[in-house]
């Protein structure tokens, strides 16, 4: 086991974490040791986040070391894996077992217990958040006790421990779903006209198992990326031409300038699907970290008001922003998912790495969709108060009643989730 005193800094830089050490154990029983004995504790996966959500002044953990696990149950339709492997590492272990997952975020980076712990997700209308796919946790609770939990086996709790922002404990293994493997093919079609996105949004984002759509809101136009799985939505595009959009010839980037060698197979070339359904190859590191992010969540019935919204802000947004991105997300039942009970439609902004530059944008951004219903998502930049994020969510004095039952220490808290469960004002959410 390795312990530094030396500052941790997140994937994009914008964040050096506080914590007193920072240890990275090589085994569950070391990590119980440290948990056991620390004052404070918070547990960091790929770093894929832009604000403080997992810092603290006292011990910082990254689970990246503990052994890898891949414990893949045929009958039961489902994988053990430890929490700190990262989706590139468990799809590859799976698709050569012939299984797979029902989907990817756009990143393969990103750690398995550090995604669903914060809602992260993917594209669908009939997909859910990766946090859905859970169906068991094994976690080192605030005593060093190991700690199992259960969609079967604690299924009053388990809603409210899987999107839980560290606060139960440090997870060390993540039970997720498993189907039979498929294929993918991917298309892209360019200059599709934002109004046809805003009035036959329905339509577009059901054309494909994953959809998502692009766009920096000044110029009226978005590209959009299909893709269809061979086994449900057949092996062909639906046009040269398409939603006032054609069909691209030559491989794309979401961000221009960018190599689109970075990207994942385009032009309709069928693959296994953890090599179309994320964005990104895993061998590639998108903008190495010269970026900021934030994201949106709002009932999809509202995506017509969201879009005239952001076009409105159009000229605001683009001396900031590289590119922003429209998904779906099909409703799920984590107390604290973004999607938790609705439909669901998310923003995506990517923007340059300058926060002086970005937050009032941003700041203007939420102030036009927070009317619309919009939460926050949990990893990324806001400028929201957390007494307004925490309103946004039905089931949160659930979550403060597990919280208090797991952890009536606080030994796994922060600044940001005292501020977020007692309605305080905390800027460490910036």
């Amino acid at each position: 086991m390795l312990t530094s005193g030396d500052p941790a800094r997140n994937w994009a830089g914008n964040v050096t974490f506080g914590a007193e050490r920072v240890h990275h154990p090589t085994s569950v029983d070391e990590l119980r040791r440290i948990v056991a004995s620390a004052r404070r504790v918070r547990a960091l996966g790929s770093g894929h986040s832009f604000n403080l959500l997992a810092d603290t002044t006292g011990d910082l953990v990254r689970v990246d070391g503990l052994p890898r696990r891949v414990e893949i149950d045929a009958e039961g339709a489902r994988v053990t894996v430890a929490g700190g492997m990262r989706y590139a590492e468990v799809a590859a272990a799976l698709h050569t077992r012939g299984f797979a997952l029902a989907n990817m975020a756009s990143l393969p980076h990103i750690s398995v217990a550090g995604s669903v712990a914060t809602g992260t997700h993917g594209s669908g209308d009939a997909c859910r958040s990766l946090a859905a796919a859970v169906s068991g946790l094994e976690l080192v609770g605030p005593e060093g006790d190991l700690v199992r939990m259960g969609r079967r086996t604690t299924p009053d709790a388990f809603p409210g421990a899987v999107v839980s922002l560290g606060g139960l404990g440090v997870v060390v293994a993540v039970t997720l779903d498993i189907e039979p493997a498929f294929e993918v093919a991917q298309w892209v079609y360019r200059e599709v006209p934002l109004d046809a996105l805003a009035e036959r949004f329905p339509e577009i984002a059901g054309a494909a198992y994953s959809v998502s759509a692009f766009t920096g809101w000044h110029d009226g136009l978005a590209t959009v990326v299909l893709k269809r799985r061979t086994d449900r939505d057949g092996t062909d595009h639906p046009g040269e031409r398409w939603q006032g959009g054609e069909l691209a010839r030559e491989p794309w980037h979401p961000i221009p300038g960018m190599p689109p060698e970075y990207c994942t197979e385009q032009g309709g070339v069928p693959g296994p699907w953890h090599e179309r359904l994320p964005h990104f190859r895993p061998e590639f590191t998108p903008s190495h970290g010269e970026e900021l992010q934030s994201e949106l969540f709002l009932p999809r019935a509202a995506v017509a008001d969201g879009c005239a919204a952001l076009r409105e802000l159009g000229a605001l947004l683009a001396p900031v922003l590289q590119v922003s991105e429209v998904r779906t997300v099909a409703a799920d039942e984590m107390w604290l998912s973004p999607a938790y009970g609705r439909d669901t439609v998310a923003f995506h902004f990517t923007w340059v790495k300058n926060a002086e530059a970005v937050l009032p944008v941003l700041a203007a951004v939420e102030e036009r969709l927070l009317p619309l219903g919009a939460r926050p998502h949990w990893g990324k930049l806001t400028t929201t108060e957390p007494a307004t994020v925490a309103g946004r969510y039905e089931r949160l004095d659930d979550f403060r009643r597990l919280l208090a039952e797991h952890d009536p220490d606080g030994r796994f808290r922060n600044a940001y989730l005292d501020a977020l469960l007692t309605g305080g004002t905390d800027r460490t959410h910036r």
